[in-house]
């Protein structure tokens, strides 16, 4: 065999590199993973997919519809915001929620991740620390910013008020608890471009770290 053919048969043979990209909610996550998507890397988002999921006519609607009621459905679709509302405030509400989504949404991320060809891709899950998937992927990127500026942009962005800001809050992992499971950790408590600036750098590390990822033998 030519020695390019080997090369190439090396690459085609190393496994994905999968970082989870997590951080609380109003962090900077979604301007981090555009970032990612601008510099050529995959990003699969658990929260598409579970839009994806719970489309009109889809099961995983019906069966929402089933253990929430009817009442949670607005011509069709399902009523995110009023959902929003009832599993921030109800633990048992929130576990049904899960119980009825994550097994459907990491069975979607397995199946994108094993049609990439990548060298590594991003894989964003908000609720890292509170849910199942940190064996889904190989490292973990924290997002981190500080309480206040995320409670500003959550007014400036989806119109919440301090009180619906403080439960959402109390229902998600410290930021604490984020940062003690994080294998990389970006600081959003500046301005976009130092943001902008980590990102760059971890997309070269991680480029890196792919390149010199162990050869997985093929399926046969």
């Amino acid at each position: 065999m030519k020695i390019d053919e080997q090369r190439q048969n090396a690459r085609s043979e190393t496994r994905l590199l999968r970082i989870g990209l997590t951080g609380g909610i109003g962090s900077g996550k979604s301007v981090v993973s555009e970032r990612f998507e601008k510099l050529g890397v995959p990003v699969i988002d658990t929260d598409v997919i579970a839009r994806d999921l719970t489309a009109p006519e889809s099961p995983a609607l019906a069966e929402i519809a089933r253990a929430f009621g009817r009442d949670m459905m607005h011509e069709g679709k399902l009523d995110r915001e009023r959902l929003r509302r009832l599993v921030f405030s109800q633990d048992e509400a929130r576990r049904r929620l899960e119980e009825i989504l994550h097994p459907r949404i990491r069975a979607e991320v397995e199946r994108r991740t094993a049609a990439l060809t990548a060298p590594y891709c991003v894989v964003v899950v908000p609720l890292m620390v509170e849910t199942d998937f940190q064996d889904t992927v190989d490292r973990i990127l924290v997002v981190s910013a500080p309480q206040e500026k995320r409670m500003q942009w959550l007014e400036q962005r989806d119109g919440l008020g301090t009180e619906d800001i403080e439960r959402i809050f109390s229902a998600q992992a410290t930021d604490r608890q984020r940062e003690a499971i994080a294998d990389d950790i970006i600081y959003n408590d500046s301005n976009i471009e130092a943001l902008l600036r980590q990102v760059d750098e971890l997309h070269r590390r991680y480029s890196r770290l792919a390149s010199a990822r162990p050869v997985t033998p093929k399926r046969r």
